[in-house]
């Protein structure tokens, strides 16, 4: 029964093993992004600490590296749990076998006692011509082979359990130096946070004195940002009358904003189709401004609104196209710089803050194809693009659309 029982433990601990395997899998993965994220963030911080004086943009890239920082943690916190239950069902799993290996040799040690004194073959033949008649004789002698084979049975188990603990031994071992290098990854995170955290005080409470100057830069990335809703809604109503027009000559009938041609329809389903897994704008980044309104990382009651994202990159970063498409526009904005539209289907990309273009109107590009060099603020040695995803009149998150790296 207690062989069983055993049995029966061996089997759901192999179970869970599965099914830990699995989430653990799923914890690297997660483990592994942010890391990457830590390691470009930690670039990018180095490239804006380059300027003598503090600025927004060292704050904005600290705070998410403080973000990721705290995820990472979180994670490496949820592996330390779980390897504990492995370690607690393993142990658990270990005494149970070393019980029923006790049991089993104890079992063993009884059958080759009996064997010892009852080895004669002289004596093994008496008892089966002893028999009172033929059938218990034959009963007799499937005794006697009946027990050498559970004997032998007895043996292969002892092997079989023996093996098994060996096993659960070892992988208990792997579990434990896995959790003594979580532990010190954890204690080495924790101090890094800590760091980063004095680091984010600091820095903020330097930009308050500056409180003035962060308002009047606030006011004009507004006025910055309203140009380009405003050229891009121009540009989404001159793509409308040209669609339409073009519909008219054709004889097809307008229903939708931009009257689409079969191909154009084409590029537009397999531009929703492909939501949440269109490469990156760049080849590598990490965003620090997310789309929709956020509180400022200074100005107290002061609210920033984003049309996009912002993805963070390092200087001279070239900017790709997320999908295929024809450019609608390329535009100047305040400050120098540059902002690609592209068209796919009914969608519009707004790839901004460039320093040089590679493109031109008219011209059809595909995913990946290099638009353009993102744009460095000199003040604040800071590298980054903003994307935006329109569909018509809509504004859509662009990190919805966008694979994981």
């Amino acid at each position: 029964m207690k062989s069983l029982l055993v049995a029966t433990a061996i089997f759901f601990a192999a179970s869970g093993t599965c099914l830990f395997s699995q989430t653990r899998d799923e914890l690297e993965r997660s483990k592994e992004e942010l890391e990457r994220e830590i390691r470009i963030t930690s670039q990018l911080l180095r490239e804006t600490q380059r300027t003598a004086e503090v600025n927004l943009g060292q704050l904005v890239v600290l705070n998410n590296q403080i973000n990721r920082r705290e995820q990472l943690l979180g994670t490496i916190q949820n592996e330390i749990r779980m390897i504990n239950r492995r370690i607690t069902s393993l142990t658990r799993s270990i005494e149970e076998l070393e019980n029923d290996l006790e049991d089993l040799r104890e079992s063993y040690a009884r059958l080759i006692q009996y064997a010892a004194r009852n080895q004669d073959a002289h004596q093994r033949m008496m008892f089966i011509f002893s028999s009172e008649n033929f059938n218990q004789a034959y009963m007799r002698m499937r005794y006697l082979q009946q027990y050498s084979r559970h004997r032998r049975q007895q043996a292969e188990k002892i092997l079989e359990t023996q093996q098994r603990l060996d096993q659960q031994i070892a992988e208990l071992r792997e579990e434990r130096d896995r959790q003594q290098v979580l532990l010190a990854r954890q204690r080495d995170e924790v101090s890094d946070l800590a760091r980063e955290k004095a680091e984010q005080e600091q820095t903020v409470s330097r930009l308050k004195s500056r409180e003035q100057q962060l308002l009047r830069q606030l006011r004009q990335q507004e006025r910055e940002a309203q140009e380009l809703q405003d050229a891009i809604r121009r540009v989404i109503a001159e793509e409308r009358r040209k669609a339409q027009e073009q519909a008219a000559a054709e004889g097809r009938v307008a229903t939708d904003m931009f009257a689409l041609t079969p191909e154009e329809q084409l590029i537009s389903d397999n531009f929703a189709g492909n939501r949440g897994s269109l490469p990156w704008p760049l080849e590598r980044g990490v965003i620090t401004s997310r789309f929709g309104e956020q509180p400022h990382p200074v100005l107290p009651g002061i609210k920033i609104s984003n049309n996009g994202i912002d993805i963070s990159t390092n200087e001279g970063a070239l900017a790709r196209t997320i999908f295929d498409g024809t450019v609608s526009r390329v535009i100047s904005v305040p400050g120098g710089f540059y902002a690609v539209i592209i068209r796919h289907g009914e969608y519009l990309s707004v790839y901004s803050n460039l320093v040089e273009v590679f493109v031109s109107n008219g011209q059809t590009v595909s995913a990946k194809d290099e638009i353009g060099v993102v744009g460095t603020n000199s003040r604040e040695a800071k590298t980054s693009l903003h994307l935006e995803i329109w569909k018509g009149n809509d504004k859509l998150n662009p990190a919805n659309w966008i694979a994981r790296q």
